[in-house]
């Protein structure tokens, strides 16, 4: 599982689990561009993947407007090169229950987790079709397969993404490109640390494992998916989730 040569471009990578990937990603060999909206913290994040004798870029983007990843595509193969690796993490929440759901609500979710994956995914695979290689990672969740009240946006755009995962997958696997999805379950990140301790053991009693994963743990599950050690695996989408949905 090295990545020695390649690079690699994580949406939504500052923080949380897209930060645990792209420092990851680092350690194994590849170069890493992080794309966010969010700038605190990016510095500190470049500054350890320069650490891992990596190269690094950050490039401020909202993955909901073509034009704004077009711009970051362009930096991206000005700085680094060509690129191997697409991460799709950027996601957001807006929960609600379906009667008090405001549109732009809905909508938000939409344009970033669903329609953000699409934008990421066909900029960047046209340099991959190219070069006839690539490996694309889309990062979904357990409640686009379960649902989850208060969450019909969210469950949606994720669902979404496992469907648009097996479709690109069908269509590109003749070029030598994967396409994965990962599903995380419930992950220690600022989005499940505001939770009340009672929801907390509530939603541990649904794990097998009887504990939240960590972004570390999504992390190696992306790593993996793009490796050449995943090379035979496309279209799938594995669960993180302690066994939660098994």
């Amino acid at each position: 599982m090295k990545l020695e040569g390649r690079v690699s471009v994580v949406t939504g990578g500052v923080q949380g689990i897209g930060r645990a990937i792209a420092l990851t990603l680092a350690k194994m060999g590849s170069d890493v561009a992080v794309m966010d909206m969010r700038e605190e913290g990016a510095a500190e994040l470049l500054s350890e993947i320069k650490d891992s004798g990596r190269r690094s870029l950050f490039v401020r983007a909202n993955v909901a407007f073509l034009s704004d990843v077009e711009a970051a595509a362009r930096s991206v193969s000005d700085s680094l090169g060509k690129i191997d690796i697409l991460v799709n993490n950027a996601g957001i929440t807006r929960d609600a229950l379906l009667v008090r759901m405001e549109e732009k609500s809905w909508d938000i979710v939409i344009e970033v987790n669903l329609k953000g994956t699409f934008n990421c995914t066909r900029v960047f695979l046209k340099e991959m079709l190219k070069h006839r290689y690539g490996r694309i990672i889309n990062v979904a969740s357990v409640v686009g397969i379960m649902g989850n009240a208060g969450q019909s946006n969210y469950a949606a755009s994720k669902a979404g993404v496992i469907g648009f995962t097996k479709s690109v997958a069908k269509e590109v696997a003749s070029r030598g490109i994967t396409v994965n999805a990962v599903a995380p379950g419930f992950i220690d990140t600022a989005m499940t640390q505001v939770l009340s301790a009672e929801a907390g053991e509530s939603l541990m009693s649904t794990v097998p494992l009887r504990r939240m994963g960590s972004p570390q743990d999504v992390a190696n599950a992306v790593a993996f998916l793009a490796s050449d050690s995943a090379s035979y695996i496309t279209g799938q989408t594995i669960h993180v989730d302690g066994g939660m949905l098994m």
